[in-house]
């Protein structure tokens, strides 16, 4: 089962991660964007009337990419090219099933496939990771008819390396060295390269995306990107040791 009392406070990361969420969920929020592009270049238009011509064609340019960057074929396309990296399924047994939270909206997806894997004898052990949705998820595979002595996690983990670090605390002393990876799939490419880099052989597996507005998808894609080239500049996708968490100590791993 789950342990949500052994997580350690960290008042500076909750509040980086909170502002990370704003302003990445404000690039894609099409009325503060445009809002804040005319109000620029209506400033530069006051200020620099010599080129007023070239500053409307600038903003109109601005604005017209960045609907299109929006649009569901250019997201689609993105979100293709993030999993044109990640392999198949291959359908091999692993040591257990590692599911990512990933918000509200995205848990019954995950717990459905978690549950379906568990089923057809993928792995043993059902691991849930996230500081929100490991508690519901668990809840969800539960009802789903898997035993409870064989789902565990840790509720502690807010980001996708505290994910990859928290859950390789808990079951590389467990002996567990191949996982199916469960999340959406705009996730999955940067979740098991960072997973890998602390060791683990990963077997990607993309939970469905629910029925979503086309800017939250966008967000979902797009976010990725950004996070893709801050992972790789910090490192965290080349084979590593796990440094000490602090923030969990030992979460109960029956099953």
């Amino acid at each position: 089962m789950l342990e949500q009392t052994l997580c350690a406070t960290r008042p500076a990361t909750e509040q980086w991660i909170k502002f990370a969420t704003w302003l990445i969920d404000s690039l894609f929020n099409p009325v503060i964007v445009i809002l804040a592009v005319l109000l620029l270049f209506g400033v530069l238009w006051l200020l620099i009337p010599h080129y007023r011509r070239w500053l409307t064609r600038i903003a109109a340019g601005l604005v017209i990419g960045y609907l299109l960057l929006l649009s569901p074929p250019a997201v689609a396309i993105s979100n293709r090219l993030l999993l044109g990296f990640v392999p198949g399924d291959s359908g091999q047994p692993a040591d257990a099933i590692v599911v990512l939270g990933r918000g509200v909206g995205l848990r019954q997806s995950r717990a459905d496939v978690a549950a379906q894997l568990w089923h057809t004898n993928r792995a043993p052990l059902v691991f849930i990771s996230g500081r929100y949705d490991a508690p519901p998820i668990a809840e969800m595979v539960a009802q789903q008819g898997v035993p409870t002595t064989a789902i565990s996690g840790e509720s502690c983990s807010a980001t996708t390396e505290e994910n990859a670090r928290f859950t390789t605390e808990l079951l590389k002393p467990r002996q567990v060295n191949r996982i199916v990876l469960v999340t959406d799939s705009p996730h999955l490419l940067r979740s098991m390269l960072t997973c890998r880099s602390l060791g683990f052989e990963v077997i990607p597996h993309a939970s469905p995306l629910p029925q979503l507005e086309p800017t939250q998808k966008a967000f979902l894609v797009f976010r990725e990107y950004f996070g893709i080239v801050a992972y790789g500049l910090r490192g965290r996708f080349l084979a590593r040791d796990l440094p000490p968490s602090g923030a969990v100590s030992a979460l109960p791993l029956e099953g």
